[in-house]
């Protein structure tokens, strides 16, 4: 049973996806990888997006020397995968945070922020870096149009 403090703790945690790796593929000897995941946005029924973003191995950790973070780039490609039915999704120009990945120890995430186009009936999915000290311009964007009958 859940005690009322426990519930208000779950309640104000955001609602972020949770991914499930779909590819992964090799890019050198050293055994980095690029890592494709798949999510559906858990206030969209019908949208699925794909994150793709840099892995890196072990031995080029030991290289680099830096051994809690990994690059900030990521891609996002968002399609309709099923009849598109909007929750209680935020219309502010800030968007609302769909999925959150963890690229460092604790400084750096990769995030995706939804942000609803209300004019053009469109969805807008950002990933992004999200530094505490230093942000990144490393970012990439897909759209989800919105067909009306």
């Amino acid at each position: 049973m859940r005690t009322p403090l426990a519930a208000l703790l779950l309640a104000a945690l955001p609602l972020t996806a949770q991914a499930q790796e779909v590819g992964r593929v090799g890019v050198d000897w050293t055994g980095n990888d690029i890592v494709v995941e798949a999510f559906q946005d858990p206030k969209v029924q019908g949208v699925t997006c794909h994150v793709a973003y840099f892995d890196r191995s072990m031995l080029d950790r030991l290289k680099q020397g830096n051994w809690f973070e990994d690059p900030s780039n990521g891609a996002i490609s968002c399609r309709q995968t099923g009849p598109i039915t909007i929750g209680d999704i935020s219309k502010s120009p800030k968007g609302e945070a769909v999925f959150s990945q963890s690229r460092s120890l604790i400084f750096k995430s990769l995030k995706v922020t939804r942000i609803y186009d209300e004019k053009n009936q469109v969805l807008v999915y950002l990933t992004h870096a999200n530094q505490v000290v230093e942000g990144s311009a490393k970012m990439s964007i897909s759209t989800v149009p919105l067909y009306h009958d």
